[in-house]
């Protein structure tokens, strides 16, 4: 899964690969106002020595209307489902928010900046772990209730979607899934043309670049073997 990882890693240190998430896997309103322009990776002087274990966490931030916000972006790869990933998405919402008091990013009394935890999975069983860390705590009562942690990522699972709702959107996050999904080496090649002339352009040549060591290194030896 090495390889794999790595390769994710480079196509999302890409800001078109971010937005092109966010824009067709995250349906909800708050996308609206986000200025894409602004994207930026977080570099690793925000970034705790914890955090920095988390090699195939990706953290970018870009400009809503109300300020900066943060994107913490975690790769999931494991060929089995991680059912405290809610307590692992929590501590590591806390460690960055850490990271920016310390480094002196956020001025005093200044609020801290949202933060928005995405698990983008690749493994073969579908995802069915808890997306809220509350609901992994036994019930409270008596009041107690009020102090139950409560922090939400949102899931992108790639086996959840079908090529027929993938097709229609001209979206490179969309083309990665399908031709992760692809099953047959005409669907693959076909997904590819497509995907080839959208990189047509020089100022994609770097995510072009990452794109055919992805396929050179991940998919084509897992899908055409030989090849």
């Amino acid at each position: 899964m090495a390889a794999h990882d790595a390769s994710y890693k480079r196509l999302f240190s890409h800001p078109e690969m971010v937005r092109d998430l966010l824009q067709g896997f995250v349906r909800e309103p708050w996308v609206q106002q986000l200025d894409f322009s602004t994207l930026e990776k977080v570099s690793g002087s925000y970034v705790t020595d914890d955090l920095r274990e988390r090699e195939d966490d990706i953290i970018w931030r870009l400009r809503h209307q109300e300020g900066w916000m943060y994107i913490y972006l975690l790769l999931e790869f494991q060929s089995t489902v991680d059912p405290y990933m809610a307590v692992r998405v929590l501590a590591y919402v806390g460690l960055l928010y850490q990271d920016l008091i310390k480094a002196r990013y956020i001025a005093p009394n200044q609020k801290l900046p949202p933060v928005f935890p995405l698990v983008l999975y690749n493994g073969g069983p579908r995802w069915r772990a808890a997306t809220e860390v509350g609901d992994l705590i036994t019930p409270l009562e008596g009041g107690l209730e009020r102090y139950r942690p409560s922090l939400r990522y949102l899931l992108v699972d790639e086996g959840d979607y079908q090529d027929e709702a993938l097709a229609p959107l001209k979206n490179l996050v969309a083309s990665l899934f399908r031709l992760e999904n692809s099953r047959t080496p005409e669907e693959l090649l076909q997904v590819l043309r497509n995907l080839l002339q959208w990189l047509q352009s020089p100022a994609q040549k770097g995510l072009e670049r990452d794109f055919t060591l992805w396929l050179k290194r991940v998919l084509l030896p897992a899908r055409l073997p030989g090849v």
